[in-house]
């Protein structure tokens, strides 16, 4: 059975039917018609992904199956029969379960007691009796094959973890249909394969999954079908083997493929080198790492999780402790910091923009300033209308699409918190922006808008040090790819022609390297 095989396939059999379908489905707010005439519907034993542009409808048309929104016209059918969920609770009586990004659990609560959460096993005097509740969490964790402790408090656990009590919550009860909304935003790596593996086995089962991902190569490892929705509307279904990543991009922006990376300027050999980095150390995590960016140069940094790329740029920047020397326009510094790294003109876009990056409780303007107050401040003093004045040019530059000066952060779209941080930096970068991850968690259009901001920045003379986990987004971008391995810089990938073949070769310690991809290994 390969990656996206289910357990309905087989020679000539017809499918099994929908288990939940929407047919017609219309929602509207006020000036807006998220829901334009949907009609959906995911089998028994299937993982069907779901995926568009943010402001698509995907998240409204979630709601509406899982009982949050009530439709304005269509129909709804469970189990072939038409229904009207009176509530999230009517849906999930009925076997419908949706677990959010955000995560809705009780973190000082232990993993049984968020499991049972309402339904708690009871004693003969009426007492929650925590000794049955613990043994059949403890059987719903093993049927998961997941290892946790049903006493541990909830909130000392990973992410993944915790997404793991969140499907065994589901599975507590009658669970039919598992919705899930971009649940691996915030893990990666091991915990991807882990949650893979779990959804797998629950689609072995005969459970209905709705998968939403901005992340399409997960959509071609896991799922069975895949929908796309652009502007409220479904433009289509189709089985995910028999379509290619660029259709999928082009149903989804109205592009292809090819158009999302802006093109590659060709560079003049013996550039200005802006930073220089030799035998950087950054504790246990990197060793001996030595890199230049130049002027107008996208550098990737490539590699496994876990292979050192974020701790390297968090030691370049200062905001890890670390050994050797790194160079900016002339000036060395053998022990960094990020006050000195900013004087210097450099820029750090870190992995997680929500807990890392933007300050969530200030609005647009305010984060927009946050490293440039001087600017906007007179003898000490903040002034108010040169903050939103500041504010109003980057939405403005940036295309911040829906924001205010004076309006929340928190409620922008991935992409456009993305361009905000962006703004951010470059209004003290002069040299080099580093950018952990730029484009997770957002959707297609907003990746292009971000790589047309990239190209524009090192059009303007900086240099961009990007870190990421997506290869096509590495070759789409980078102009030279360095490739990390085990803490070390293992070689570098440049040319038309390089491909993934050689960044993989480098990542994993392969040795077959494409001739005309120009890979070069580094002896350590």
């Amino acid at each position: 059975m390969n990656a996206h095989t289910s357990s309905f396939s087989g020679d000539g059999a017809a499918p099994p039917p929908d288990v939940i379908q929407v047919s017609g489905i219309v929602k509207q707010f006020p000036g807006v018609r998220s829901l334009d005439d949907v009609s959906f519907g995911v089998r028994c034993g299937e993982i069907h992904a779901l995926v568009g542009e943010n402001g698509a409808g995907k998240s409204t048309l979630m709601k509406v199956l899982a009982g949050a929104y009530l439709p304005d016209e269509g129909a709804l059918c469970f189990d072939g029969r038409p229904v009207a969920w009176k509530s999230p609770a009517d849906a999930k009586a009925h076997g419908v379960h949706i677990i959010y990004q955000e995560l809705v659990l009780f973190p000082q609560s232990s993993v049984a007691q968020n499991i049972f959460a309402g339904i708690e096993p009871r004693t003969r005097l009426g007492t929650i009796d925590h000794r049955a509740m613990n043994e059949r969490a403890a059987k719903l964790l093993h049927e998961l094959g997941v290892q946790l402790d049903p006493r541990e408090r909830v909130g000392a656990l990973s992410v993944a973890s915790q997404q793991m009590v969140e499907i065994a919550k589901a599975m507590a009860s009658e669970i039919r249909v598992l919705i899930l909304d971009e649940p691996t935003a915030v893990i990666a790596g091991k915990e991807v394969q882990l949650l893979f593996e779990r959804l797998r086995v629950l689609r072995a089962r005969g459970v209905a999954i709705i998968y939403i991902s901005h992340r399409l190569d997960e959509i071609f490892e896991l799922c069975d079908r895949v929908t796309v929705m652009k502007d409220g509307r479904k433009i289509g279904t189709q089985p995910v083997s028999e379509t290619t990543r660029a259709e999928l991009v082009r149903m989804m922006v109205g592009r292809e493929m090819k158009d999302i990376y802006p093109p590659k300027p060709t560079l003049p050999p013996g550039g200005t080198v802006l930073m220089k980095v030799e035998g950087l150390h950054v504790g246990n995590r990197v060793f001996d790492a030595s890199l230049s960016v130049r002027a107008g140069e996208i550098v990737g940094l490539a590699g496994m999780v876990g292979s050192g790329r974020t701790e390297l740029a968090s030691g370049v920047f200062g905001a890890l402790p670390a050994r050797g020397t790194v160079e900016v326009r002339g000036t060395r510094h053998t022990r960094m910091t990020p006050a000195a790294a900013i004087r210097l003109g450099l820029g750090f876009v870190t992995e997680d923009r929500k807990t890392e990056g933007l300050l969530m409780y200030l609005n647009v303007a305010q984060n927009v300033t946050a490293t440039t107050l001087r600017r906007v401040s007179r003898f000490g003093l903040l002034r108010r209308k040169e903050e939103r004045t500041a504010g109003a040019d980057a939405i403005r530059e940036y295309g911040i699409a829906g924001a205010r000066p004076a309006g929340s952060v928190a409620t922008l779209s991935g992409g456009n918190q993305q361009k905000v941080l962006i703004s951010r930096w470059v209004r003290v970068c002069t040299s080099v922006l580093i950018l952990d991850e730029p484009t997770r968690g957002v959707d297609i259009g907003a990746k292009a808008e971000i790589y047309r901001l990239m190209r524009e920045l090192t059009n303007r003379g900086l240099g961009i040090l990007m870190i990421s986990s997506e290869l096509q987004e590495v070759i789409g971008m980078s102009n030279r790819v360095l490739v990390m391995r085990e803490g070390r810089i293992a070689g570098e990938v440049s040319g038309q022609q390089m491909t993934e073949h050689d960044i993989m070769a480098l990542a994993t310690g392969g040795t077959q390297l494409t001739q005309t991809g120009g890979a070069h290994a580094y002896a350590h």
